[in-house]
């Protein structure tokens, strides 16, 4: 039997009768319309917002706040492996964080940049950075190269929120 238009049907399954909502009470989802009772639910667009307890004191308020968070004033440091810097840089190469952002390595807005040392490094670099983990310094200097410390290049990653604060 060859295919023709006038034999093309839906996949058994993909077409269903649509629910008649509000058709009388016989239809099934008459009446209300599967939408329950009155009220704020049962209207279009009705409903609250998450957390609203109708009018009684929200349980987010209610509970005392406690403690401290000075996490606006933290400083963020974009975090490089040294199986990375392994990876991208040539043997004897000066890594700095211009050189990293080039990479793609730190891509976002950061006070610095942290070596950490996960992996291995078979290389001798010059890595400058702001940071180093034990492991990575231990890592840098065992494979020949070294390790320069640079002071942190901007000390609030949000300033806008550091004026707002004074």
């Amino acid at each position: 039997m060859t295919m023709r238009l006038n034999n093309l049907s839906p996949r058994p399954g993909s077409k269903h009768r649509n629910k008649r909502k509000g058709c009388g009470e016989s239809s099934g989802h008459g009446k209300t319309s599967g939408r329950g009772g009155k009220g704020q639910t049962a209207r279009s667009g009705g409903g609250v917002r998450l957390g609203f307890e109708g009018g009684q004191m929200p349980m987010l308020r209610r509970i005392p706040k406690r403690g401290f968070n000075n996490k606006t004033y933290t400083t963020d440091y974009a975090t490089v492996n040294v199986s990375d810097l392994n990876t991208l840089f040539a043997d004897g190469a000066v890594v700095t964080p211009e050189a990293l952002v080039e990479h793609g390595l730190a891509i976002r807005k950061f006070a610095g940049v942290k070596v950490l040392g996960d992996g291995d490094l078979t290389k001798k670099l010059t890595v400058k950075a702001q940071m180093f983990s034990a492991g990575a310094r231990e890592k840098i200097t065992k494979a020949g190269g070294t390790c320069e410390d640079l002071p942190l290049t901007v000390i609030h990653h949000k300033p806008e929120v550091a004026e707002k604060k004074k």
